[in-house]
């Protein structure tokens, strides 16, 4: 049976070679947001492949948020619009501006090696620059592809406190993918050794500085870095894995799970307004000096990779900078426009089938595209790099 993840991936790239042709030119939207496609939307990504979706847009032309779907399996309480979720790799996006506060703070250098702040932690650590960890051109091996062989050792191990240097040892066992800076592959990696740079910079855990220099001056109340709190507080949708048993896909309930597993690559919770409000500052220069922004906004290869953020183009509209992400029962979606203007984001519980197209739509309504051609033209939205799924799944 073809696996959640591969299904997702060739729709997007169907969706991509659509739009290769020639086709009208996509217009924005004139007038306010409409609210009654982005609903639909929403609906629709439910309709195809989640049991929730909750969805938020801010900007000039008005806000909007919406939810769709259920709390939970076999309950019908609908889920709260502001409620909470796991963001995955989002959080790179944090750890990113938070290294690129110390280069402004003259605590880092972008040329520094990794061998300068953690010596000794990958082989080749003298031959990679933080510029490389942050924009993934390191080449460390991601240490998610093996950090669980089998299903039963992630439910073994799910509620298990991994400290960031046993994750690092993993990666760190395995030959590097490539030469530092010849290549792009996204490594969890890279960004596990980034929190602890954090750490020996600054004397305190990551997460504490995101907290000090992101989260509290941003008012980003529904925001944390949980560390090994197993929990999610407050409102919030139901996170499944698809698990087959007895020769039956069945539902797995991963909403509890010791996000220590992601550690800087991958554990903060979040909502909608506050990734919104958090991707409008940094853009409209309120988290980091203009020569660092300038240097986070310079991407690199075909994947358009900056440092911590990369570049979404929509055909007719504008090209969005933002991230996404993927955690055990939880993908995540957050864009904004180069300008600070307009922010879109979107949270997703997956379970089977295609949500992609629907996600395509949300965002095309969401940043006001609305010629018909747009549709058959839009590009893959991209979908979180493989992480924390099941294994086999």
């Amino acid at each position: 049976m073809p696996s959640r993840r591969s299904i997702l991936a060739g729709s997007a790239a169907a969706a991509f070679m659509a739009g290769a042709g020639s086709v009208s030119p996509a217009e924005a939207s004139p007038g306010g947001l409409d609210r009654a496609a982005l609903q639909e939307a929403l609906d629709r990504i439910v309709a195809t492949g989640a049991t929730a979706a909750l969805a938020r847009v801010d900007g000039p032309a008005g806000t909007w948020r919406g939810a769709s779907g259920v709390v939970e399996l076999g309950r019908p309480a609908r889920p709260v619009a502001g409620g909470r979720f796991r963001v995955g790799s989002i959080t790179k996006t944090f750890v990113a501006t938070v290294v690129l506060q110390l280069v402004g703070e003259g605590r880092l250098r972008l040329d520094d090696t990794l061998e300068r702040w953690l010596p000794g932690a990958i082989p080749n650590g003298a031959r990679i620059t933080i510029r490389d960890l942050l924009q993934h051109t390191s080449g460390v091996f991601n240490y998610t592809q093996v950090l669980f062989e089998t299903v039963e050792e992630v439910l073994s191990a799910r509620y298990h406190t991994f400290r960031p240097e046993e994750l690092v040892a993993l990666a760190a066992a395995q030959p590097p993918v490539f030469e530092p800076g010849t290549a792009w592959e996204y490594s969890n990696t890279n960004y596990v050794l980034l929190g602890l740079i954090v750490r020996r910079v600054t004397g305190h855990a990551y997460g504490k500085e995101v907290d000090r220099r992101i989260l509290r001056p941003l008012r980003l109340h529904g925001t944390e870095v949980p560390g090994t709190d197993v929990t999610i507080d407050g409102p919030h949708a139901h996170g499944y894995e698809p698990f087959e048993q007895d020769g039956e896909i069945v539902p797995l309930d991963f909403t509890d799970l010791n996000p220590s597993m992601a550690y800087s690559a991958g554990e903060i919770v979040s909502t909608t307004a506050d990734l919104n409000r958090f991707y409008r500052s940094l853009l409209g220069g309120r988290l980091l000096r203009r020569a660092q922004l300038a240097e986070m906004l310079n991407p690199v290869g075909e994947e358009r990779y900056g440092l911590g953020i990369y570049q979404q183009p929509l055909p007719g509209g504008p090209t969005l900078w933002g991230h996404s992400g993927g955690i055990f029962g939880f993908v995540t979606f957050s864009f904004s426009t180069p300008d600070a203007a307009t922010q879109a984001s979107v949270s997703i519980n997956p379970w089977l089938g295609d949500f992609s197209p629907a996600l395509i739509d949300l965002l095309l309504a969401a940043f006001g595209v609305t010629a018909p051609a747009a549709r058959a033209a839009a590009p893959a939205v991209r979908l979180p790099a493989p992480g924390f799924r099941l294994p086999g799944a």
